[in-house]
């Protein structure tokens, strides 16, 4: 799949036919090239895990998470959220909300519950058309009765999520943020331009526009001011994909560095790997500086004495791993984009 929906068109080529010549080209303008900005979607990455599943042989880089998840999925909800995705091919918008930087699984499965009824049933009719036998009528049944489809589907994701990517959503997290970090430093250091031709050997920025080559679309796409959202994914590391139809905001999701088949360690495996370069306890507050802390929660969370603690933050600090601000009376502490790059590796 190239592209979240876009076969629904009179002039769409035909699901499965690909194109060596196939490519979106996303016109922006000032104004657009100024809201450039990048996000993140839970909703993305279990849609992905759910066709890793489906089809493991194609994911070499997801074997390690595969072997721990695979025995404690619960099938039911499995299976109906492997109906309404399907294994390659078109998928359905109502799924994820809209990337954001702040976008939480809690945040993405709270949308998914109160989604509009009517673009779920003209989500479902796109599938149903797509699809045969027996998926075809379960698809056709959810669009006869979307509310309910809604309340299953929601649930479905609720329970699929805890089992399959709660566990490991610390690791993913990271690199996700990770990514998103090393490319604002190639931003500031270097330009929008490097950054773009940088996301993905498919993707080339020039004359005002990002062009992406996918597999079975072409488009023109004009962003009319609302800019562009990058979103890196480590489920779907395979290429890129693109979402175009309004009113979504105009979305290039692409594969995040780092990404490899030891990605779902632990974070004790991690902790042990950062402790070997950095010493376990600087290697502790580091995996934890994903959030500001003062330098009391740093010393209470690694259960180290305050003045260790702000010898150890000091160090970190010197070394560009770790920014510390000053917050009326705290001093906050927050891993910097050399940081997050480091954990990523690490990963």
């Amino acid at each position: 799949m190239d592209r979240k929906s876009y076969s629904d068109r009179p002039d769409a080529p035909v699901e499965g036919v690909e194109h060596p010549d196939h490519r979106v080209e996303f016109h922006l303008s000032p104004g657009d090239i100024q809201s450039v900005r990048f996000g993140i979607s839970p909703g993305h990455e279990l849609a992905h895990a759910v066709r890793v599943l489906l089809r493991p042989e194609q994911h070499p880089l997801q074997w390690g998470w595969l072997r721990a998840v695979r025995d404690r999925l619960p099938r039911e909800s499995f299976q109906l959220l492997a109906a309404v995705i399907g294994d390659d091919g078109y998928m359905p918008d109502f799924l994820t909300a809209a990337p954001g930087w702040d976008m939480t699984p809690e945040a993405e499965l709270a949308a998914l519950r109160i989604t509009p009824l009517d673009p779920m049933r003209v989500d479902f009719g796109k599938m149903v058309i797509r699809s045969s036998g027996s998926r075809q009528r379960a698809l056709r049944g959810m669009q006869e009765q979307p509310a309910r489809a809604r309340e299953m589907i929601a649930d479905a994701w609720s329970e699929v999520w805890d089992a399959a990517l709660a566990p490991v959503w610390p690791q993913l997290e990271r690199l996700l943020r990770s990514d998103i970090a090393v490319r604002s430093r190639v931003i500031a250091t270097s330009g929008i331009r490097e950054m773009a031709g940088g996301l993905h050997p498919t993707v080339s920025w020039g004359d005002g526009a990002v062009r992406v080559s996918l597999r079975r679309h072409s488009e023109l796409v004009d962003c009319h001011g609302s800019g562009l959202v990058l979103v890196p994914s480590v489920m779907s590391s395979w290429g890129c994909m693109v979402l175009t139809e309004p009113p979504a905001q105009p979305t290039l999701f692409y594969p995040a560095r780092g990404v490899t088949a030891g990605w779902s360690r632990d974070a004790s495996e991690i902790a042990t790997s950062l402790g070997a370069l950095l010493g376990p306890a600087r290697a502790t507050i580091l995996l934890e500086s994903g959030v500001a802390r003062t330098t009391t929660q740093v010393a209470q969370d690694a259960g180290i004495a305050v003045s260790t603690a702000s010898h150890h933050l000091t160090v970190l600090r010197d070394a560009g791993l770790v920014s510390s601000e000053r917050d009326g009376a705290r001093m906050l502490h927050l891993r910097t984009p050399l940081g997050e790059a480091m954990v990523g590796a690490v990963l």
